[in-house]
């Protein structure tokens, strides 16, 4: 990851939700959510697991793909989540 990388993240939680967002650094990001200190919907649906991830040129593609994400009722999400493939985090790559 270099320090000017954006990622859009999908975590899948405890309870079977899904949780969408946005981070320069996905090992940290992920860590923070799972020790609690992530978001306020992931704190009390911990552990996730991140189950997809994408990186962006720029800040305001990652917002922009989360927010869609965020819009897409859950069928939808599943469907996405199926057609994108498997993410491999230690390569950072599906």
């Amino acid at each position: 990851m270099a320090a000017n990388d954006h990622y859009f993240y999908v975590l899948e939680c405890k309870d079977g939700s899904y949780y969408g967002g946005y981070t320069v650094d996905l090992s940290r990001r992920l860590a923070q959510h799972n020790s609690g200190k992530g978001a306020k919907y992931t704190r009390m649906r911990h552990p996730v697991k991140m189950i997809y991830a994408k990186k962006f040129e720029n800040k305001s593609e990652a917002l922009r793909a989360e927010y869609a994400f965020k819009q897409l009722p859950r069928k939808k999400k599943e469907q996405f989540l199926s057609e994108a493939g498997e993410w491999d985090a230690n390569s950072e790559k599906f």
